[in-house]
C-alpha cells in the first residue's frame, strides 16, 4: 500500500474530525446529565421496535423505564408487563405523548412509532427539554427532516437515531479499513436487501378497533378513514405514513455507504423500478434500483421485495477499491486482496434486520445514554444521520415522480423541478400539529 496515500488520508481525517468536534462543541447540551444520576425515559411505541428499546434500556445501570407510550392499549399492557417483570417496579401508562412530556421527571423518549410520528415527536420532544432517541428513517419527508435537526439544534439536545450499524464493533472496522486506505482508492459503494414480502390485499373499511386510539395514531397525518390492512405493519407502504423499503431498510445501507465514502449530498438521483409482485393496496415500489451520482463518487441501492433470492445474500454494502474490496454482512465484513482473495475481516453474524451480537442493539442505546450523560456527539446524531435519511426521501421522489433529480449540493434543496419539490412536505397537516420549531 502506497504510505504517503496513508499519511495523506490520516491528516484528512483528522482535520475533518477536528472540525467535527468543534462544530458540536456549539450545538451540544448546554447542560448534560451527570454519570452518576438515574436517567429517567419513556418509550413511545412498544408492538414491534418499541419491545427492543424496553429491553436495551433494561440492560443499561441507572436507566429507569419511567412511562410506557402507546396508542394501542394492548401493546402499552404489554410493555408496562415487560419493565414490571424485569424491575418489580411498574412504569407509568400514558397513550398520549403530550401527557408524557409535560413530566418534568423525565429526561428522555425513545419512538419506535410509526415513520410519519418520528419527526413529530422528536420536535415536541426537544421543545420540551427531553433527549431523543428515535428509529429510522427519523421523518417522513425533507420538510420534517430539516425541522426536526432544527429542533435538536435550537434546544440543544441529544437525538440519536436508531441505525445500529454506526455502534457495531465490525462494521466500525470495516469502515476504518476504507478510510486508512486498505483497498486503495474508493470510489463506489453498492448496496442491496432481499426478502419476498406478501400481499397486504385490498384493504375495507371497518369499525376502528376498541384497542386503538386511531385520532392519536393518525397524529399530524390528515385524517384518513380506518381501513383493516394498515395498521400495525402495512403503513409502511402508504404514502401518506410511510416510505417503503427505502425508508424501511436502504437507510441503514445507504449510510453506512455514505459513511465509508465520506459523502453527504448528492448532485443526482436516479430510480428504476416498481410495483410488480401483488396487485393490492400498496403504493411503494418492491423492485427497483436507486443510484447516487455524488460527483466524484457514486453509490447504488438495489431491492427485491418481489422475489427473495435465495441464492444470493440477503443484504450487503460493497465497497470497491482499485486494490481490493470490503464487503460488510451483517455485523461483521471481508476484505478480498484486487484478485479477489479473502485476506482479512470479521466474523458475520446475522443478516439484514435479524443482525444480532457485538456492537448492536445494546451499544447503539448504551451509546445515547453516555452522551446524554456526558454531552458527547451520539454515533448517529441526528444531523448526521439525516443526511442518509435524505438519500431515501430523493429516491422516493425520484420513483413517484418518474424521472431523474438534480439537487443543489450546496443546499440539499431540488433544482428547477416544480413536480418534485412538491414532494418535499405534506401540503397539510391536521389542525394543531403542524410541526414547528
Amino acid at each position: 500500500m502506497n504510505q504517503s496515500i496513508n499519511r495523506r488520508v490520516f491528516f484528512q481525517q483528522s482535520a475533518a474530525l477536528g472540525a467535527g468536534l468543534a462544530a458540536w462543541r456549539s450545538v451540544l447540551p448546554a447542560t448534560a446529565a451527570g454519570a452518576n444520576d438515574k436517567l429517567v425515559v419513556a418509550v413511545m411505541g412498544c408492538n414491534s421496535r418499541g419491545g427492543a428499546h424496553i429491553k436495551s434500556l433494561l440492560s443499561l445501570p441507572n436507566v429507569e423505564i419511567g412511562y410506557i407510550c402507546d396508542v394501542d392499549s394492548r401493546a402499552l399492557a404489554k410493555g408496562v408487563k415487560a419493565v414490571a417483570t424485569k424491575t418489580g417496579k411498574e412504569p407509568k401508562g400514558e397513550k398520549d405523548i403530550r401527557r408524557v412530556l409535560e413530566d418534568k421527571s423525565v429526561d428522555a423518549i425513545t419512538i419506535a412509532t410509526p415513520n410519519h410520528w418520528h419527526a413529530i415527536a422528536t420536535i415536541l420532544a426537544c421543545k420540551a427539554g427531553k433527549h431523543v432517541y428515535v428509529e429510522k428513517p427519523g421523518s417522513h419527508d425533507p420538510f420534517e427532516s430539516e425541522t426536526m435537526v432544527a429542533a435538536a439544534r435550537k434546544y440543544k439536545r441529544i437525538v440519536q437515531m436508531g441505525n445500529q450499524r454506526r455502534s457495531m464493533s465490525g462494521v466500525i472496522e470495516a469502515i476504518g479499513k476504507i478510510k486508512s486506505g486498505a483497498i486503495g482508492k474508493v470510489l463506489t459503494a453498492r448496496s442491496w436487501y432481499t426478502r419476498l414480502r406478501p400481499t397486504i390485499g385490498v384493504g375495507k373499511p371497518a369499525p376502528v378497533p376498541e384497542w386503538l386510539d386511531y385520532e392519536l395514531w393518525q397524529g399530524a397525518a390528515p385524517d384518513r378513514p380506518y381501513k383493516d390492512n394498515v395498521v400495525h405493519y402495512n403503513w409502511h407502504f402508504f404514502w401518506h405514513w410511510g416510505n417503503g423499503e427505502l425508508g424501511n431498510n436502504a437507510i441503514h445501507y445507504l449510510d453506512v455507504c455514505r459513511w465509508g465514502l465520506g459523502v453527504d449530498i448528492p448532485r443526482r438521483v436516479t430510480w428504476g423500478g416498481g410495483r410488480y409482485l401483488c396487485k393490492d393496496d400498496q403504493e411503494t415500489p418492491d423492485t427497483g434500483i436507486a443510484s447516487f451520482d455524488f460527483g466524484d463518487k457514486f453509490v447504488t441501492w438495489e431491492q427485491s421485495c418481489s422475489h427473495d433470492r435465495k441464492a444470493e445474500t440477503l443484504s450487503s454494502i460493497t465497497f470497491y477499491g482499485d486494490e481490493g474490496t470490503i464487503m460488510i454482512m451483517g455485523t461483521g465484513y471481508k476484505l478480498f486482496d484486487k484478485k479477489g482473495k479473502e485476506v482479512t475481516g470479521q466474523k458475520t453474524s446475522g443478516e439484514g434486520d435479524t443482525v444480532r451480537g457485538a456492537g448492536g442493539e445494546d451499544e447503539h442505546f448504551a451509546n445515547f445514554v453516555d452522551c446524554v450523560r456526558t454531552g458527547k456527539r451520539p454515533n448517529s446524531e441526528i444531523g448526521e444521520c439525516q443526511k442518509s435519511t435524505m438519500l431515501c426521501h430523493y429516491a422516493n421522489i425520484a420513483a413517484r415522480t418518474g424521472h431523474t433529480i438534480n439537487v443543489d449540493q450546496k443546499t440539499g434543496k431540488i433544482v428547477g423541478d416544480p413536480k418534485a419539490t412538491a414532494l418535499w412536505r405534506r401540503t397539510e397537516y391536521r389542525k394543531g400539529w403542524e410541526p414547528k420549531v
